[in-house]
């Protein structure tokens, strides 16, 4: 294995650098050198293929620490560690010492013994090796934990996690329900991130928020004059072509766009509002719903057979409540995906506030805990997030409130009351939009027009 590896050798005294390389040489390693530090930093800089750093400690322009900080910040997740060996004069083993504590893998103090040197470099190669190893190793797992955007141990997700990889190759239509903020579009994502058709447009479409009168020409596309005022334009069949649609919350597609939407899955083609040519198109469709389907169908909400032809592979998104033990993980990769899109430092969380996350009932489930999340960040004090931090952000995410209404003699603010009964109706349909909207008996769309509203 010595054949292949690289050592930097880092020595100011010309005849003793020289014997160095002369002896690494005879021993099988490929060597490069410098006498000062910055010579030494230009190497590390232009060639990949340095395994280890023999450097002395005192240099020209510099010291040995100096050169280990620019190891450090060589190495990352794309580049694996070089290991480092610093020398030392004799009676200076305290540097040796600083050095060890700042990350060298070893040291020699001068003057040293052949023998002393190869083992010296050997173990430092080793114990390298070996961590390079862990971190990859590591990294495999850290991956199998978290498929593209989704993150979770929980078995209900390691099957998840699965069901994904295996049907990524496929070009079967998906169908993913589950309650609100559980992750519906990050599996769909996921899906397509998985495929041949990753390097192709992933169109994302929410389909609650196209008006009624729009979705027809907003799916196939319209020809110009097709109505007032109307201009030739694909739709987003046409813009995902080569690539994958995903139709967010289908079950609020009208019935009269319904077999339109049936046959361009059927047949491949759409016809555009206006026209009466098909044209072909190549697209995967994943659809998701928050509803059931299965009943909306039965009760005649959904067409019977486009519910069977979307749902030729059902996947289900568990709730968190579900996979509580995968709380840690998500509040660990959005506090690191916060502090990242904000530019802040990553905050500690207390144990308190460690405890309230764990215990909350977060009906809004991964969405809920990831908005949470970003505003402790964003309102962390001195670097760590305490509970009355948590506290706020959670009443300021969720208002809640009870008992019966009834109008107080001094009036009130219909705003905010109007909010509270929204606010408590998630609550009681555990998130599930659809199920609260049918609690205060207004239509879905109404309803999601007044949460978008209130910016729940």
């Amino acid at each position: 294995m010595a054949e292949t590896l690289g050592i930097l050798v880092v020595e100011d005294e010309s005849d003793q650098r020289r014997l160095l390389v002369r002896l690494l040489a005879t021993r099988g390693y490929n060597t490069l050198e410098a006498a000062d530090l910055a010579t030494a930093r230009r190497i590390l800089a232009s060639t990949a293929e340095i395994d280890l750093v023999l450097t002395d400690w005192k240099l020209p322009d510099g010291d040995g620490i100096e050169l280990l900080e620019t190891v450090r910040e060589r190495s990352g997740n794309e580049r694996e560690r070089a290991a480092f060996v610093m020398v030392t004069a004799y009676g200076t083993i305290a540097r040796a010492v600083e050095a060890i504590r700042a990350g060298a893998d070893d040291y020699l103090t001068k003057p040293f013994e052949r023998q002393a040197l190869m083992l010296a470099i050997e173990r430092a190669l080793e114990k390298r090796r070996l961590e390079n190893e862990n971190r990859r190793l590591s990294a495999e797992l850290d991956e199998r934990d978290r498929l593209v955007d989704l993150v979770g141990k929980a078995p209900t997700m390691q099957r998840l996690f699965r069901q994904v990889e295996k049907l990524a190759g496929t070009s079967a239509t998906v169908l993913i329900t589950g309650e609100s903020g559980t992750g519906k579009e990050l599996a769909a994502r996921a899906l397509h991130a998985l495929s041949a058709r990753k390097e192709q447009r992933f169109v994302a479409v929410n389909c609650a928020a196209i008006p009624e009168t729009l979705v027809e020409s907003e799916l196939f596309g319209v020809e110009k004059g097709a109505f007032t005022g109307a201009e030739k334009r694909p739709g987003t069949f046409a813009s995902a072509h080569g690539g994958t649609l995903f139709l967010d919350e289908v079950g609020e597609l009208p019935l009269a766009v319904q077999p339109k939407l049936l046959r361009a899955l059927q047949e491949g083609t759409v016809t555009r509002v206006g026209s009466s040519r098909e044209e072909p198109v190549d697209v995967r469709i994943i659809t998701a719903t928050n509803r059931d389907l299965r009943l909306e169908a039965r009760e005649g909400r959904f067409r019977e057979d486009l519910y069977y032809r979307l749902a030729v592979v059902p996947l289900t998104m568990p709730p968190l409540r579900e996979r509580r033990e995968d709380i840690p993980l998500l509040v660990r990769h959005f506090l690191a995906r916060s502090a990242r899109r904000h530019a802040l430092p990553k905050p500690k969380l207390s144990r308190t506030a460690t405890r309230q996350l764990l215990d909350h009932t977060w009906p809004g489930n991964v969405r809920e805990l990831g908005n949470v999340v970003e505003r402790l960040v964003l309102l962390a004090e001195d670097g760590e997030i305490q509970d009355v931090d948590l506290s706020e952000a959670v009443a300021s995410t969720q208002e809640q409130g009870g008992g019966a209404f009834s109008l107080p003699p001094e009036g009130m603010s219909w705003e905010a009351h109007e909010r509270d009964c929204l606010s408590q109706a998630l609550t009681l349909a555990a998130g599930n939009r659809a199920r609260a909207a049918r609690l205060l008996d207004l239509p879905y769309k109404a309803f999601l027009y007044r949460l978008d509203k209130h910016g729940i």
